[in-house]
């Protein structure tokens, strides 16, 4: 029977809004999981983040337990427990969630997202196709970049498509995302773009060396039995990993001007609430 490991960490994030900026800073302490060696005791823990001894009480108790002795009892036993899935429901997702995840780490290639990258820097406008599961990554992609400053557009409606071919050239980049490596609008899209000289990447479950032809680069992505129903996992996860791996490649880019955006843009979400 498969096992996981409890965690209480997850109950302490979600109060974080609800934190003073010293309670912050001990939750961080915890967050980022101290060495077993150290002693967690309150005199030991105030000493080393240089709060009080109360403060620790009230962290606590903010986050449901009766006070720090309790808190703490049940940071260490978390650390060690692990609780078994009693479902086979929940071991089938779980396990087809690591699968997918051990399958990512496995078909990676760095070099490839370096040179997907330097094409994001070269060109002025990026468009990202996509259908159906595919078309919410987009949108999601797109909501994503713009926040770190990439202009770009997600195009999920075929006639959007195809009007925006007319108007692609050399100074563009069009993503193509198709779990199956077969959506006939997604792939007509590329071969167009690459045409009119814009750059072009696919990302897909399933590598064919027919569109390769017409794509810079293809970007493989994790798959597994009757993904693209999503009859257990939902389709978009294996994409979404890719996607957050380019992201975090992007953001190295130039973090400290692209930090800056995010910033810019989460205000300015704020004023409109």
């Amino acid at each position: 029977m498969s096992e996981y490991k409890i965690s209480i960490i997850p109950y302490i994030e979600s109060m974080v809004t609800h934190f003073t900026p010293l309670e912050k800073k001990i939750a961080q302490y915890f967050i980022e999981k101290p060495k077993m060696s150290e002693d967690l005791s309150s005199k030991a823990v105030s000493k080393r983040l240089y709060v009080s001894e109360a403060s620790l009480t009230r962290f606590a108790k903010k986050c449901g337990f009766s006070g720090y002795r309790e808190f703490i009892y049940k940071y260490e036993q978390a650390l060690t427990e692990t609780k078994p899935l009693s479902s086979n429901l929940m071991v089938n997702v779980f396990e087809s969630y690591q699968e997918l995840l051990n399958k990512s780490y496995s078909i990676i290639d760095q070099n490839k997202i370096s040179r997907i990258i330097d094409l994001f820097l070269s060109q002025k406008r990026v468009y990202i196709y996509g259908k159906g599961s595919s078309g919410l990554v987009a949108e999601e992609m797109k909501f994503r970049f713009m926040r770190i400053g990439l202009v770009c557009e997600a195009i999920t409606d075929n006639h959007v498509m195809q009007m925006n071919q007319v108007i692609l050239d050399e100074d563009c980049l069009v993503i193509g995302i198709s779990i199956s490596g077969q959506t006939s609008e997604v792939l007509t899209g590329l071969k167009m773009a690459k045409k009119r000289g814009a750059k072009t990447i696919l990302l897909t479950a399933n590598q064919t060396d027919q569109e390769a032809v017409h794509c810079d680069e293809v970007l493989l992505f994790a798959i597994k039995d009757n993904l693209s129903t999503g009859n257990i996992i939902s389709p978009q996860f294996p994409i979404l990993i890719m996607v957050d791996i380019i992201y975090a490649f992007f953001m190295e880019t130039n973090r400290e001007y692209r930090q800056e955006i995010w910033q810019d843009t989460f205000k300015a979400i704020q004023r409109e609430e």
